[in-house]
């Protein structure tokens, strides 16, 4: 890490101040100059959060590769909401 480099926050923390700027930013009571701070640290906050989310869908799709090392793709389905939609648990008899 260069000396000029902050530590990396962790995505939960970023995404956190990104939501407590824009609740600023929506109140719209700030002067200018501070408004554009704030966006400007938005902007690069939202970076953030999107390279790390790039990051974590290639750590899965790495996860998910078959045994000659190609990707496989499997449909998520959340089992609650199957049943829901079904009315009835796939697994009753």
């Amino acid at each position: 890490m260069k000396n000029n480099e902050r530590p990396a926050k962790s995505f939960e923390t970023s995404l956190e101040a990104l939501e407590e700027i824009v609740h600023k930013l929506e109140q719209g009571d700030l002067p200018l100059e501070e408004s554009l701070g704030l966006f400007e640290q938005g902007i690069h906050l939202s970076r953030e959060c999107q390279e790390r989310l790039s990051q974590a869908e290639r750590r899965i799709e790495v996860l998910l590769r078959d045994q000659q090392g190609r990707p496989t793709v499997t449909a998520f389905e959340d089992d609650k909401q199957e049943e829901t939609e079904t009315g009835q648990d796939e697994n009753a008899f």
